[in-house]
């Protein structure tokens, strides 16, 4: 017997909206609907994301030569990801389709020379999910990385999908140029500044990345990175942990809603 959809009057509130990488029931439905459709395999919106694994022979042209395919089933294509061998590379690609399943691409794609196999497979985004990127010095890294898993862990348990990358650095040239990449980073969704001390041209990267859409959430630290920040918290677990919070369809919580800003 099929599942009902239970929508709610108004969608979850978050900070960021899924767009063309949701998967599944969109975000308007309620948590425990969302995780039974996903069990159920129920498939919601004509434009979803689907991801092909395509293996080729390692020369010049397969790369438009799988993407012409694409093309010509007017496929919009959303990441695509290259893993390079000796003799035969794999081509992975998230698009979206107009109304068409993705049984006719992959059959049209095998026909292509040089393919030597396609395959439908879960998107990254089905897999991995949001991601929260926690980027600074070793020790608070750390304290930041295990308030940020333990939460989507209890996230996780409940349907969602958020996984946490950490990266220690040090110097200020380094750690702007990696607040910069951030938004470069597929379903990057959150960062997190954990230090003692950032400032200069890390306060202007963070303003940057800032405008293009991406939370940042800084540690309670010196320098000028704390005024630039979207949330300023003291203690490096509870950053972790709102930073999911921040992002979770499955928590009601809402940056813009707050009171204030430091914690």
């Amino acid at each position: 017997m099929g599942i009902p959809a239970i929508r709610t009057a108004s969608p979850v509130n978050s900070v960021f909206e899924e767009g063309s990488t949701s998967e599944n029931c969109d975000r308007t439905c309620e948590p425990v609907t969302r995780v039974l459709h996903r069990f159920a395999g129920f498939r919601y919106s004509p434009r979803m994301t689907h991801a092909l694994l395509t293996t080729v022979s390692e020369r010049p042209g397969m790369l438009h030569a799988v993407t012409k395919v694409l093309a010509d089933h007017s496929a919009d294509i959303k990441y695509v990801d290259i893993r390079r061998g000796e003799q035969q590379s794999e081509i992975y690609l998230e698009f979206t389709l107009p109304a068409e399943t993705v049984d006719a691409v992959v059959t049209d794609l095998r026909r292509v020379e040089g393919v030597a196999e396609a395959a439908e497979t879960p998107t990254f985004n089905h897999i991995y999910g949001k991601r929260i990127i926690v980027i600074g010095g070793g020790a608070q890294v750390g304290m930041v990385a295990m308030g940020a898993i333990a939460e989507a862990d209890r996230h996780n348990i409940r349907g969602e999908r958020i996984s946490v990358d950490t990266i220690p650095l040090v110097g200020e040239q380094s750690l702007a140029e990696a607040v910069r990449a951030v938004v470069r980073l597929p379903r990057a969704k959150a960062l997190v500044l954990a230090g003692s001390l950032m400032g200069g041209e890390i306060e202007t990267a963070v303003r940057e990345v800032r405008a293009q859409g991406l939370l940042v959430i800084s540690l309670n630290m010196a320098g000028s990175v704390p005024e630039a920040a979207d949330l300023v918290v003291t203690d490096p677990v509870q950053a972790g942990v709102m930073a999911v919070m921040a992002v979770a369809d499955t928590a009601r919580f809402a940056v813009e809603r707050l009171k204030r800003r430091v914690f």
